[in-house]
């Protein structure tokens, strides 16, 4: 197992980096303040090819890796995590879903625009009543001779009103029965496809999460994405590189919150000393980049699983899970490290520490992730 990651992945860092210094870092503190969402950034962040990270060349994309994907968005996450959860979830939820299971022309479609940045993705499975127990939804496709009929709401959406095309899954069968949900594309305009209420979050205030609604809204059976009956299994393999994408941006959040920290404390002067001399403080930084050093090893072998495209079900969900739950504990110790200073909004702690939470509950809470994870080692 090869973690030279060699200099290709330098380069896609140091791109990202640019590219969220120059046109996210003036912006953070007036987006997260008004909640704004910034559509026009991804058209930008499409011309430096971080829209489609995983999609081939020859459908528009940049052809990377997990490397590079991780590390784009983490250097995006070290600034607004805000913007790096948008990124993610356009990339490896509703451009993946359709690049893995779309027909050649379903990708040819669709795949370029999203590529491009031209066209904001947006995935919907969660639903109110149904979050960990997706099989459970309530939102329905009905056939209707070569067209279905979608009804129902989906909640918590990245994009759910900003969104030009959506990869959605809908019950096509009974509830309790296996194989029960089927996938579909819906493009912005379509009649019957409308948006619901903006969330006010605690954290992640610039990316847009909002409902999906569908009423009686009528798609050809070519947006159809794979057979009947698999959407709820073709959801879970694209879940399984959704989690290496909130590791990487737990990862920056940790990065970030740690270098704010560390920082800090080497210019706050107690006791006629900075107090990163102090053994409470530098005990505190020792411990926040032991387990930042732990995420980011764990995250890169579940990405050289990906890369291979050998199972990784087991290596995703710890990564996430440990990721996660890592970058909650180093965003409050950043805040500690700070004192008063780190509760206040002329620092960036705080923002890391309110961002920080989502990462244990997105794309499977961390209690989700333990589940598959001890499924996995009792086979």
């Amino acid at each position: 197992m090869n973690f030279n990651l060699g200099p290709n992945n330098n380069l896609v860092a140091e791109s990202a980096k640019s590219f969220a210094n120059k046109f996210i870092k003036p912006n953070v503190m007036d987006w997260d303040e008004s909640q704004y969402f910034p559509k026009h950034l991804f058209k930008q962040a499409g011309e430096f090819g971080f829209m489609g990270i995983l999609v081939p060349e020859s459908l528009g994309g940049s052809g990377l890796g997990y490397h590079e994907y991780v590390s784009i968005i983490e250097e995006i996450s070290k600034v607004d995590p805000s913007i790096g959860l948008s990124v993610a979830a356009h990339n490896s939820l509703c451009t993946n879903h359709i690049l893995l299971f779309g027909t050649d022309l379903q990708k040819k479609k669709w795949i370029p625009k999203l590529a491009s940045g031209n066209h904001l993705g947006a995935w919907g499975l969660t639903e109110n009543n149904s979050g960990s127990d997706a099989s459970g939804m309530s939102s329905t496709a009905v056939k209707d001779g070569k067209n279905w009929v979608l009804n129902g709401t989906k909640n918590f959406i990245t994009h759910g009103i900003s969104g030009d095309i959506a990869v959605a899954i809908f019950r096509t069968g009974e509830k309790g029965q296996k194989r029960n949900a089927t996938a579909f594309v819906i493009e912005r305009g379509t009649k019957g496809f409308g948006s619901g209420k903006k969330e006010n979050k605690l954290g992640m205030r610039a990316s847009e999460t909002a409902e999906m609604i569908f009423d009686n809204c009528i798609i050809s059976d070519e947006n159809r994405l794979g057979e009947v009956g698999d959407g709820f299994i073709q959801s879970m393999k694209i879940l399984d590189g959704g989690r290496i994408s909130i590791a990487a941006l737990s990862l920056g959040i940790a990065k970030g919150a740690f270098n704010a920290a560390l920082k800090y404390s080497k210019e706050r002067v107690q006791f006629g000393k900075p107090i990163s001399s102090f053994q409470g403080i530098s005990f505190k930084l020792a411990e926040m980049a032991t387990e930042i050093e732990a995420s980011e090893l764990l995250i890169h072998k579940a990405s050289f699983e990906k890369n291979n495209n050998r199972p990784m079900t087991k290596l995703s969900a710890m990564c996430k899970m440990y990721a996660s739950e890592v970058c909650v504990r180093v965003a409050n110790e950043s805040v500690q490290i700070h004192g008063g200073y780190g509760y206040i909004k002329e620092f960036p702690a705080e923002k890391f520490y309110r961002d920080s939470k989502l990462c244990t509950i997105g794309e499977g809470t961390t209690e989700i992730q333990k589940l598959v994870i001890s499924r996995n080692i009792l086979k």
